[in-house]
């Protein structure tokens, strides 16, 4: 029998939260609306309907910083959002919450960081020609230094 130190070790009791999350240059407020939506998951569809005051009431901000973040996570591919309806007992027909489904994390991370690749190689490119650039300029400088010595 396995023993418990309190009622938060038992088993259901966690969700798995993939350590490249850290690595995708998210925000605190991207990383912690996904989190919440990890932890509401369906672990068999990948998908999940929490409202935006639901989120909001579980991770501290309003519905409009919860709809902010949760626009960044689609940019960003984590996540989908599709608009659903609700029916009420008189038959009238309402918006319902977003259904989230939340997207494999391996080819998202992968873009991410043949993103980060591409800048780093644009950046030293332009420091390459910059440094080829002041170079030339020193050497040009030095010519005309040289000539006015003649």
């Amino acid at each position: 029998m396995k023993y418990y130190h309190d009622s938060r070790d038992k088993p259901g009791k966690f969700f798995p939260m993939p350590k490249s999350i850290f690595r995708l240059g998210l925000s605190s407020g991207e990383i912690l609306v996904y989190a919440y939506l990890m932890y509401c998951e369906d672990r068999k569809t990948f998908q999940c309907h929490p409202s935006f005051s639901t989120i909001g009431d579980a991770v501290g901000m309003s519905n409009n910083t919860v709809k902010k973040y949760v626009r960044g996570l689609e940019h960003k591919g984590l996540i989908t959002t599709e608009h659903t309806k609700i029916k009420t007992r008189d038959g009238r027909v309402h918006n319902g919450s977003l259904l989230y489904t939340l997207m494999p994390i391996e080819p998202i991370e992968e873009r991410y960081f043949q993103k980060v690749l591409a800048e780093q190689a644009s950046k030293n490119a332009v420091q390459n020609a910059l440094a080829r650039y002041e170079e030339k300029r020193a050497n040009t400088m030095k010519g005309v230094t040289a000539n006015e010595n003649v």
